[in-house]
């Protein structure tokens, strides 16, 4: 059982999500990184662990909707949020989609997000099916990224 005082130095982190999650619901993923750039330097003064800045639908809508560069988002967002770790979503083995990529997509993905301005990535399984991280976290690790493997 875990007491008060076990949990007392434990340093309570918080990560924004409004860059990504945020207008999911709302806008259906439609904020244009133009729209975040006013706010972006006041929201990396806030003190957050991290900012998830990118990944899940956002990539698909900024591709098929916005007509922007999924790759550019993260790069033009480091120009104004610059002290506080960017963070990423990926669903493993869906990468940010819904079909099942094969492990050497995933891999070439990865790589290929690795080498844009995220320090964080969160890599997760919507079955809590463990086998469909693997590869992802595996290059994420590799490519000297901080991984985060929640639990849905």
């Amino acid at each position: 059982m875990i007491q008060e005082k076990d949990i007392k130095n434990i340093p309570l982190k918080i990560q924004d999500n409004t860059f990504r999650d945020g207008h999911q619901s709302i806008y259906a993923t439609r904020m244009r990184t133009e729209d975040m750039i006013p706010i972006a330097e006041e929201m990396d003064q806030c003190g957050f662990h991290a900012m998830e800045v990118w990944g899940g639908a956002t990539f698909d809508t900024m591709h098929r909707f916005l007509g922007e560069d999924p790759w550019a988002r993260p790069r033009i967002l480091k120009q104004y949020i610059k002290k506080t770790p960017c963070d990423r979503l990926i669903r493993g083995q869906n990468l940010v989609g819904y079909p099942h990529y094969a492990d050497d997509d995933v891999r070439a993905f990865v790589l290929k997000a690795c080498e844009i301005d995220i320090e964080v990535i969160r890599c997760f399984d919507t079955l809590n099916d463990f086998r469909n991280m693997v590869s992802s976290a595996e290059r994420i690790k590799s490519s000297g990224k901080m991984i985060q493997g929640p639990v849905c």
